[in-house]
């Protein structure tokens, strides 16, 4: 039975590509998470159907019998956070480059099949040219961006020069049900979840004409499981958006009238290594992958909102 392996599953990508996994059949699925940023619960409904494992990916040690003969190793597990790049440099250094790397090595070493690797937009930086086309030379403007770029080379190396079967997806501002918002690095669709919902104003840094090819994450899982099939991917870069773009002054106007309410947005200081505009040339991914994205950014938020007015509720 053919085992396939989720580093940072229990994170808010990660469980929902988990539950793809399930969806499609999938023989055995391993979780690799050590909870620094994911949560166990994000996994309750389907924690019988896994196999899950605390292990740190910066412990070769602890990872290399997880991987070992796996069919697919999808490789989410990272600190997904600009801020948190530049608060805590060292440390998003050690787990995003180190930890990506001890993956890498531990796949190589343990005959996996191929590994899909969670890249970033934001390796792009910003750019006078719209849309972001994977060919254009990269122009990160935080370490995390660095990081991921990183991740990404290392892949292409373990690929052309190792032999392991390896591609890269650059996510664009994924969101959708199970993002955390109460974190001070969490993404901005769930920190304007939380504020709608608390019927309060949100704080957007910048004059938020700032603009993100926000991507509904069912259409991130459904083009990362096909990263892991298609034959002529491999060692390449993928752009994983949905081709829009939208200004966050934009979202937060269709969040109010979705909700019927009127909160208007306060406005602080533009934020360190944010990038200005972001939107994803998708053809390639289209042609190589069969990327095929269902959901409209109306229909993502209107998903997104009923889960977590379900969830901020609680318990009737």
């Amino acid at each position: 039975m053919p085992r396939y392996v989720v580093t940072g599953g229990a994170g808010f990508i990660g469980s929902a590509l988990v539950r793809g996994l399930l969806a499609e059949g999938a023989g055995r699925v391993v979780v690799i998470d050590n909870l620094l940023t994911g949560k166990e619960e994000n996994l309750a409904e389907v924690r019988e159907q896994i196999e899950f494992h605390p292990a740190d990916i910066r412990c070769y040690e602890k990872i290399a019998p997880l991987v070992q003969g796996a069919e697919v190793v999808f490789h989410l597990a990272a600190i997904p956070s600009v801020p948190r790049s530049i608060s805590e440099p060292v440390l998003t250094h050690e787990v995003n480059v180190n930890g990506t790397f001890h993956l890498l090595r531990a796949c190589r070493d343990g005959g996996v099949r191929r590994v899909v690797y969670a890249a970033s937009s934001s390796a792009y930086g910003d750019t006078e040219v719209l849309p972001k086309v994977e060919t254009m030379a990269p122009r990160p403007l935080s370490p995390y961006a660095v990081q991921k770029l990183l991740g990404e080379y290392y892949a292409s190396v373990f690929y052309h020069c190792l032999g392991l079967e390896t591609v890269s997806l650059r996510y664009f501002n994924v969101y959708g049900p199970r993002q955390d918002p109460n974190s001070p690095y969490s993404g901005v669709i769930s920190v304007f979840m939380k504020a709608l919902l608390e019927r309060r104003s949100p704080t957007i840094f910048g004059d938020g004409e700032q603009s993100r090819d926000f991507t509904y994450v069912e259409d991130v899982v459904a083009l990362t499981l096909k990263a892991a099939r298609a034959p002529a991917a491999c060692g390449k870069v993928y752009n994983a958006g949905n081709g829009g773009r939208y200004t966050l002054n934009q979202v937060w106007e269709l969040l109010q009238r979705i909700e019927g309410v009127r909160l208007p947005a306060r406005y602080g200081p533009p934020r360190p290594g944010d990038v200005r505009h972001s939107q994803a040339d998708t053809r390639a991914a289209v042609r190589d992958l069969g990327h095929a994205p269902r959901f409209s950014l109306e229909e993502g938020l209107r998903r997104t909102l009923e889960w977590y007015r379900q969830t901020l509720a609680g318990p009737a």
